[in-house]
């Protein structure tokens, strides 16, 4: 950040985030959210811009404030800028020399550092540009422990003592409480593994020394389905989703169940239960969506309750209930609702609304899609609003054949799935060799994103290297000007 960034960043309110891919709302939650983990902040930001260099530090505190007694928020900070000329950190001109030394003094004394070169050292490992944030003075709990665990696992940050029991059989019981759904909340490493739905080549989380993998939800579900839902609000269509649905693989043996919401890419509600079920009617039900037509509240860990929102919950309680219906025989339950008879055969699955006829299609890049790919998964029928919209894919599993409904479905638009039904065994055989060609592709893909991960990293690698040689090179080159200084003072005294 530059200094007018980092002025923003550090005062209370501001926001420019008005994109529509930004998340960002009220400008309040870097604040908020450090203030939650620690008493006191300190903000080192290193800019570069057509070879223009700044430094900036920013300090908020809440100890300085509440032990000075001060009726307003104070943030003291200090800019420096890079002189081309001299090779020389000197002081920014923005406030004045007064100014900056009365800041610095502040900052000295409330933060762990107490020289202006000890302030200065924090530089050497952010590079050309980047910023480092410090969090120190860590919140205590009741019980006069530190809140943040960072004893227990060496390569991640736990919050103390909150490991859920999970009531259920002995045999059931570790499963359980390994499973995702329950150490999220507690192993910040689990949770920043699933908190974005997609990420960027160019991205990387590091956490205490180790890369954070990333973990697709929608990968941990078998017998998957595909339901899309248009939400509308006065007779308009707000949007549309395309939710994942399906038991997670370790069903019927976890106490999971829930929906995971994502907001422009940005997991808000994880595990969200819409249903309360009795006789384990919803087990093991979990699905995958991201919602951008609802908007979450200012710490993004709800949403705001409007009409939409609830139209949401409605739709996947009902999806729940549905899926669970004529699924359940799968994962060893009985089935209490059985489809009927097969239609006549088509050649494509079709989807029937207002009276028309056309093929369902999704976007190949969708995640929800993307997943399918990966995971084939039995084709099997959901209940409609109408009886006779129900249909069953006995033909495709006599076949040994697996494949993923697409559903569509929303507010005033009911939807039928016909299933493919096959005009002869040659063209199963074809579609299993089809199948085992694709599944070769995949493999050789997977192995070519491993090579380009390697290849990515190798590249960060060299660049930072690269930025050190830099550094260790203008560093050398202001000891050379100092010389050439001392030197030329040298002369003129002899």
């Amino acid at each position: 950040m530059d200094p007018e960034a980092m002025r923003r960043c550090m005062s209370f309110g501001f926001s420019d985030k008005k994109n529509k891919s930004a998340i960002g709302q009220y400008g309040n939650g870097f604040k908020t959210s450090t203030m939650r983990l620690g008493a006191d902040v300190i903000v080192f930001s290193r800019h570069l811009h057509e070879r223009a260099l700044t430094q900036s530090i920013g300090l908020l505190s809440y100890t300085f404030l509440s032990l000075t007694g001060l009726d307003r928020i104070v943030v003291p900070m200090v800019d420096y800028e890079f002189n081309t000329t001299t090779g020389n950190l000197e002081i920014s001109h923005r406030c004045g020399k007064e100014h900056f030394m009365s800041n610095l003094s502040m900052i000295l004394q409330w933060s762990p550092y107490s020289t202006e070169v000890e302030l200065l050292k924090q530089f050497d490992d952010i590079g050309s540009h980047g910023t480092k944030v410090i969090i120190y003075n860590l919140w205590l709990n009741d019980d006069g422990i530190v809140e943040l665990d960072f004893d227990t696992d060496p390569e991640d940050i736990r919050i103390c003592g909150d490991i859920k029991k999970v009531d259920t059989i002995p045999a059931w019981r570790m499963v359980n409480e390994q499973h995702i759904a329950n150490r999220l909340h507690y192993s910040l490493r689990v949770y920043l593994s699933i908190l974005y739905l997609r990420i960027p080549d160019t991205f990387q989380i590091i956490l205490r020394g180790r890369l954070v993998e990333h973990h697709n939800l929608a990968d941990d579900l078998k017998f998957q389905e595909f339901i899309l839902y248009r939400p509308q609000c006065g007779g308009c269509v707000e949007g549309q989703v395309i939710t994942t649905i399906g038991f997670l693989k370790e069903a019927p043996h976890v106490c999971v169940h829930g929906f995971n919401v994502y907001h422009k890419n940005r997991l808000i509600l994880p595990f969200w239960p819409v249903v309360s079920y009795a006789d384990s009617r919803g087990r093991g039900v979990v699905g995958v969506l991201e919602a951008n037509f609802i908007e979450p509240t200012h710490n993004k860990q709800d949403f705001e309750r409007t009409s939409l929102f609830q139209k949401l919950e409605g739709r996947l309680k009902e999806m729940t209930w549905e899926y669970w219906d004529y699924h359940c025989g799968l994962i060893g339950y009985q089935v209490k609702k059985k489809p009927p008879a097969p239609q006549p055969k088509q050649d494509s699955p079709l989807v029937m609304a207002n009276g028309k006829t056309k093929p369902v299609k999704f976007s190949p890049s969708s995640p929800v899609v993307a997943s399918a790919k990966a995971l084939p998964a039995t084709g099997l029928c959901t209940k409609r609003k109408h009886s006779d919209d129900l249909v069953e894919l006995e033909s495709v599993k006599r076949h040994g054949q697996s494949r993923a409904n697409a559903i569509v479905s929303g507010q005033n638009l009911e939807a039928q799935v016909h299933p493919i039904n096959t005009a002869t065994q040659s063209k199963y055989q074809e579609a299993t060799n089809l199948m085992q060609e694709n599944k070769k592709l995949r493999a050789q893909c997977l192995e070519f994103e491993k090579r380009k991960e390697e290849l990515n990293k190798k590249a960060t690698q060299l660049r930072n290297e690269l930025e050190e040689v830099e550094r260790e090179y203008s560093q050398l080159m202001a000891e050379v000007k100092s010389l050439d200084l001392i030197k030329e003072e040298n002369d003129v005294n002899m």
